[in-house]
């Protein structure tokens, strides 16, 4: 087993360490090693932001790439419009768990809208949902529509909704 000195602390490490031990930097005696994952900045910015920021992994030092930009991707992302598995999108956010004025996802924490199995918003569309107009399986909500509530105002706003997108 040869030896070499760990990237980040300078002592001693196994050229196979997959860590080092004394300082717990991932793959120390790479380095090269960037991380894991991917991540890209477009060049472009807005108030020094970029407009696009895609980011999942974790970069050579082990911590988490979280996208913050205009518009935000990845694993983490904070954005004006960010899709990810855990987001925060100030305008729309789209993933796993999300929060943002408007929000679809597993869990969506919307304030005006949210779409979801879990989710809140002054309109809240979901499996379970909490806001003031509310269509849901289960709800929770000044006017719901629900298997088991239905509200005559409720009924109207949602078909009225569904009308302007369409769907009726």
């Amino acid at each position: 087993m040869a030896m070499t000195q760990c990237r980040e602390c300078q002592q001693g490490v196994s050229t196979e360490a997959t860590a080092c031990p004394r300082c717990g930097a991932p793959m120390p005696a790479d380095g090269t090693w960037g991380g894991t994952g991917y991540e890209w900045k477009s060049a472009a910015t807005f108030a020094g932001v970029p407009w696009v920021h895609v980011a999942w992994g974790r970069d050579a030092r082990g911590r988490r790439r979280v996208a913050k930009g205009v518009v935000a991707v990845g694993q983490y992302a904070v954005g004006a419009v960010t899709i990810a598995q855990f987001g925060v999108g100030i305008l729309f956010g789209f993933g796993q768990f999300v929060a943002g004025l408007t929000a679809v996802g597993q869990f969506a924490l919307g304030v005006y809208a949210g779409l979801g199995q879990f989710t809140s918003g002054e309109v809240a569309i979901g499996q379970f949902a909490v806001g003031v107009w509310v269509l849901a399986q289960v709800g929770l909500g000044r006017h719901v529509w629900s298997v088991g509530r239905k509200d005559p105002e409720a009924i109207e706003y949602f078909r009225q909704l569904a009308e302007q997108f369409g769907l009726l």
